[in-house]
């Protein structure tokens, strides 16, 4: 009985998890689009950038924790994905890129994937 309310628990404890970064990819989504609107050296773009390499820090350093219940090849490859997101932030921020594009579509497939 005992196991059964602590599965229960665990699986409502990642539902939960999932849903609160679906959230946080959201509200980064919504952050980008406003970037990507007006452009790159706008106030809304250093607000992106902060906002999306903050995120993917997080979201990597909790796929880089070996307590993490994800299979390693799916973590690995989320993780090369965030490590993508942050260079690509960084090119934004120097100039070398001049879209958010990029990260958008990026970001959409992976909060997508959590539903």
């Amino acid at each position: 009985m005992y196991q059964f309310s602590y599965a229960e628990i665990s699986q409502d404890s990642g539902a939960s998890a999932r849903e609160r970064e679906k959230e946080a990819l959201d509200h980064t989504l919504e952050i980008l689009a406003r970037a990507e609107k007006h452009g790159p050296r706008s106030p809304e773009a250093i607000e992106a950038i902060y906002v999306t390499r903050t995120l993917w820090s997080i979201l990597v350093e909790d796929l880089a924790n070996p307590e993490n219940a994800l299979p390693e090849s799916l973590r690995a490859g989320l993780i090369s994905i965030g490590l993508w997101v942050m260079r690509e932030t960084d090119s934004v921020r120097v100039g070398k890129t001049q879209s958010f594009q990029g990260i958008i579509d990026v970001t959409t497939m992976i909060r997508d994937g959590l539903e």
